[in-house]
């Protein structure tokens, strides 16, 4: 018999585009429209009143979803390496006062607690940045009293973290230029980056040359381990399990790399379990359609500059050697982006390497962490896709059209 082939192929772009009637692609490679958005405002002056201070601490509160993803993972990227306390919370702390910038993020101008927020931290002195639509009780709160980045470009729900990451960037930049600021990538230029990521992972792009499709390949029919090898690429693994199920319906673990080593020979042991004569080496897909066991992959995120020593973590994985579970590394290139974006005929300006600060010759933290924001999103999409049954004749929906 041979077996059945996937509803969609990933090389077909007409099918991928006829088939995204709800505009998944699209929304997804809009991180690059999103920072630059806010660097447009910034550019407006509408965070001039932030200039020149030196606050206490910046505190991050943000409501549910993307906007306390995003402030986590500014945490993770920056808490150690900012001169003041970048403090996420779910309500505003009773000691916050003049000497605080308080950054309100969110979806929901309804929502009481970013309302009383915005309210309290105004009354108290502090200097406020809302980072959330600007309508409803949350506009009458701000009432010309606080700074907005309200969105100027409309995505799908999971697709906001870039916006919102993008918002506590800016504000760290300015309230922060010596420690935090130099972490910080200026806005345009990695709006640039996060477009040309977006390009390489296009529809029209073929899956040896597409790392969005790549990653959706590698994940179609098998379970998914998000790893992350630092505390910031672990609470990118958290996202990118998040999207892969509010987009594809896909459910996949979201872990830091030491919890999926350790978790390694009881994966193995349960695959092998369900399967106990199924051998790898002897079964071929084409002849004798799907594999009797679901077998695992573990996607291991990484934005180490020492690519070796990324490998290596790797190898426990398939040590065994059942080929029930295997891993990839999983990087951002952002080196390669950025030569996609230089004038050959223009020299380049020398990248300072500073790993106190998180810059190296790969790019900032934050930097790598945005490109694969957008890469995970993108695979995310592609996945939903190849279980897609809809047609170029259906509803085009709010995000529809062409990529």
């Amino acid at each position: 018999m041979i077996a059945g082939t996937p509803v969609l192929d990933l090389d077909d772009a007409a099918s991928l585009e006829a088939a995204d009637a709800g505009g998944a692609l699209r929304s997804a490679a809009s991180g690059g429209a999103q920072v630059r958005a806010t660097a447009a405002a910034v550019a407006e002056d509408t965070l001039i009143r932030l200039a020149d201070l030196r606050p206490r601490s910046v505190v991050l509160v943000a409501g549910a979803g993307r906007a306390a993803r995003a402030a986590g993972l500014l945490v993770a990227a920056l808490g150690d390496r900012a001169s003041l306390p970048i403090v996420p919370v779910a309500s505003l702390p009773p000691w916050v006062g003049p000497l605080d910038v308080v950054l309100v993020a969110g979806d929901d101008a309804g929502d009481p607690r970013l309302i009383d927020a915005v309210d309290r931290a105004v009354r108290r002195g502090a200097e406020v940045v809302v980072a959330a639509p600007h309508e409803g009780p949350l506009r009458a709160a701000a009432a010309g009293r606080a700074a907005l980045l309200e969105p100027r470009v409309q995505v799908l729900d999971h697709n906001r973290l870039l916006r919102f990451l993008a918002a506590g960037m800016a504000v760290l930049r300015i309230v922060d230029p010596a420690r935090a600021g130099a972490a910080v990538p200026d806005l345009t230029e990695l709006a640039d980056v996060l477009d040309a990521e977006a390009l390489r992972d296009g529809p029209h792009n073929e899956v040896f040359r597409n790392p969005a499709k790549t990653l959706a390949a590698r994940m179609h029919q098998r379970g998914v381990v998000l790893a992350g090898d630092s505390p910031a690429t672990a609470e990118l693994a958290e996202h990118g399990a998040e999207v892969l199920l509010q987009s594809a319906g896909r459910v996949a673990a979201a872990v830091g790399l030491a919890e999926a080593v350790a978790a390694n020979p009881r994966m193995v042991e349960a695959a092998g379990q369900s399967a106990p004569n199924f051998d790898p080496l002897f079964h071929d897909e084409e002849l004798d359609g799907p594999v009797p066991v679901e077998r695992m992959r573990v996607f291991v995120l990484s934005s180490d500059a020492d690519q070796s020593a990324a490998r290596r973590r790797l190898a426990v994985f398939g040590a065994a050697g059942s080929g029930l579970v295997d891993a990839d590394l999983v990087r951002a290139d952002v080196d390669l982006l950025h030569t996609t974006l230089t004038d050959p005929s223009v020299p380049t300006r020398a990248r300072q390497d500073d790993p106190g600060l998180g810059t190296t010759g790969h790019g900032t933290e934050l930097e790598q962490l945005a490109v694969l924001t957008l890469r995970l999103e993108m695979a995310a999409a592609y996945l939903r896709l190849l279980g897609s049954r809809g047609s170029a004749t259906e509803s085009q929906g709010q995000y529809g059209g062409r990529y």
